[in-house]
């Protein structure tokens, strides 16, 4: 008796366990499903002809012509199938691919040092306002954009760099990155600064490595994963920035303002906004996979001390 209940105990665990494995498959299938939607839907919504753009149809001729728009200077022509043929005006958006690139790239070029070096001052060193000055560092990431956009516009309408503006120029954009990116690179080195066990680091100090010996050759490895996770969601940051680039780049348009441009008589042209934003997509989608090993070990030192 006591041997038929406890097996048919056991068979209910059993069965309890593969329930609530299928409820978390089902689970994490739909999480794939909600986010994998969306991009799936720009892809093919990017290579779809015009006439095939505002339906929802999944059967059509693939067709890379969007891509032939937003990257050509001239006009377009394009045959529908039809015998006949309808031209596009080129939007050649090659010029901001550019500026994007330089302004997230110069961006993250001074911002990671700076950054590695404050944390790391603030993670090892005892001075007066440390506590006070970190926290004041933190409160900048509270304020809206917005607000700081027109002292912005303001001050750089009247510095000149070289005898030009800041407004307008891909050196003011960086400044104003810089200015979002640094305080988050800030805090997050900091953590992995912090999960680095000081001991090593004395033993350096008394093997004759000064402070800067230390950092470079000893902390700095150690704290690489960490650094490389900084670094990628600070360019997704910057490459990402639209609201500061719309008011401060003005003309000098990067990528994010570009898609605006993906409008006309009929309105929205879908199809072309697709294949502009798979553009920005892309890269940062191979900046992911390439350091995807240094992201986890990163985010898993930062989280374990």
């Amino acid at each position: 008796m006591n041997l038929s209940a406890a097996g048919s105990q056991a068979q209910e665990s059993s069965y309890a366990r593969h329930a609530v494995r299928a409820l978390e498959t089902a689970a994490l299938l739909l999480i794939i499903a909600f986010i994998a939607l969306p991009i799936f839907w720009l892809a093919i919504t990017a290579v779809k002809p015009q006439e095939k753009a505002y339906s929802t149809t999944l059967i059509f001729s693939p067709t890379l012509v969007n891509f032939e728009i937003i990257f050509s200077d001239d006009s377009v022509t394009i045959n529908e199938g039809t015998n006949r043929e309808r031209g596009e005006v080129g939007r050649n958006m090659f010029p901001n691919v550019i500026n994007s690139v330089i302004v997230s790239g110069a961006t993250i070029l001074i911002a990671i040092p700076l950054a590695t070096l404050a944390a790391y001052a603030f993670s090892r060193y005892q001075f007066l306002g440390n506590s006070v000055l970190l926290i004041w560092i933190l409160t900048t990431q509270f304020i809206p954009a917005i607000v700081v956009a027109i002292p912005f516009f303001t001050l750089f309408r009247t510095v000149e760099v070289f005898d030009r503006p800041l407004l307008g120029s891909q050196l003011g954009l960086i400044i104003v990155n810089m200015s979002i990116v640094l305080p988050y690179a800030i805090w997050m080195i900091k953590g992995f600064v912090d999960a680095l066990p000081g001991e090593i680091e004395e033993a350096a100090f008394v093997d004759g490595c000064n402070d800067f010996q230390i950092l470079f050759y000893i902390s700095l490895p150690l704290i690489r994963p960490g650094v490389l996770v900084a670094s990628v969601f600070a360019f997704i940051m910057s490459w990402n920035e639209f609201l500061f680039a719309l008011i401060i780049g003005r003309e000098m348009r990067t990528m994010q303002v570009a898609l605006m441009t993906t409008s006309g008589a009929r309105g929205i042209m879908w199809e072309q906004m697709a294949a502009a934003g798979l553009v920005v997509m892309v890269p940062i989608f191979f900046l992911a996979m390439f350091i995807r090993k240094n992201v986890v070990d990163g985010l898993t030192m930062g989280a374990v001390k």
